[in-house]
């Protein structure tokens, strides 16, 4: 069997291929499997053309939403399960503690050299503006691998985290359960996957519930957000964001986004951490020797 893996020194990081296996770097005809790693992703159609035997492409994305319409009919396609778990859910824990201990705000006074106290400590003292994240509710949309790594780096912090995915399971609940949980939601983070059924499914009925003060999150996909009423929900100044993905992606340096006071905007980093390649090819090794071995593959989309 032959695979076409990218010619990279992280190769090694696959391990040990099953006796038969040979991994090749061009594309041929007798090509079964692809591991699509960065090196190819520019020539993806031409090279999909000079595979008329392939059977797998193994993705080194979490989301394949832009990758799917370009695979041959008949051939699976899985995302890479797990590779990101770490990176993303760092980020996630990362922006939510800036939002909530307001850093932005002040990196702001840095830059303008004020040593002021009033964002943690008003004139007052009624109404603290700071607070931890103990006792906090985080709604997780898209509850799958890195939801579940997400909440194992917030139990330390006495978070408590509600799932939603598209089944009812006992560490998750359905959409149907949103108007419920939604205005209890201290922060809400989207990890949902770009489908027909998620095409902004966050939508201004869906910000309109969220408890007044509440940060939302998003390392999903930017398209299941609807940008504008998203940004009616930021100027009226109910909810804060954080965002990774964004929809148009690249966000255009005129978009309103940019200017908004109360939006943290990183573009689509969340994942690209130093190691994350190496976990990606290792995972790629993995895969490779299932599918030698006849067993089931992990991250199957479609």
């Amino acid at each position: 069997m032959r695979v076409l893996v990218p010619d990279s020194p992280l190769r090694t990081e696959m391990g040990p291929m099953p006796e038969g296996v040979e991994l090749v770097a061009t594309p041929a005809p007798d090509v079964e499997m692809m591991v699509l790693g960065p090196e190819f992703a520019g020539d993806v159609p031409l090279i999909f053309e000079q595979l008329p035997g392939l059977r797998v492409v193994q993705s080194f994305s979490a989301g394949v939403d832009n990758l799917l319409p370009q695979i041959p009919p008949g051939v699976m396609l899985c995302n890479a399960a797990g590779v990101h778990d770490t990176s993303v859910s760092e980020w996630v824990v990362a922006v939510i503690l800036a939002l909530r201990r307001h850093l932005p705000e002040f990196g702001e006074l840095q830059r303008r050299a004020e040593w002021k106290r009033d964002l943690a400590e008003p004139a007052d003292f009624s109404n603290h503006p700071i607070d931890d994240l103990e006792g906090s509710t985080v709604l997780v949309l898209g509850y799958g691998s890195i939801g579940k790594a997400l909440a194992l780096r917030l139990a330390p912090f006495g978070v408590r985290v509600v799932g939603i995915a598209r089944h009812a399971r006992p560490d998750a609940a359905t959409a149907e359960a949103l108007p419920r949980l939604l205005p209890d939601a201290d922060v809400v983070v989207d990890l949902l996957p770009l489908t027909p059924a998620t095409r902004k499914f966050v939508d201004g009925g869906f910000f309109s519930q969220m408890k007044a003060g509440a940060i939302f999150v998003n390392a999903g996909r930017g398209g299941t957000v609807d940008t504008d009423a998203l940004l009616d929900a930021l100027r009226s100044g109910r909810i804060r964001a954080a965002l990774d993905v964004t929809d148009p992606e690249p966000l255009p340096a005129d978009h309103l986004l940019w200017k908004e006071p109360n939006v943290l905007i990183t573009p689509h980093i969340a994942g690209t951490v130093a190691r994350w390649e190496r976990r990606a090819y290792r995972f790629a090794g993995e895969q490779i020797r299932r599918y030698a071995a006849g067993q089931p593959l992990l991250g199957v989309q479609g």
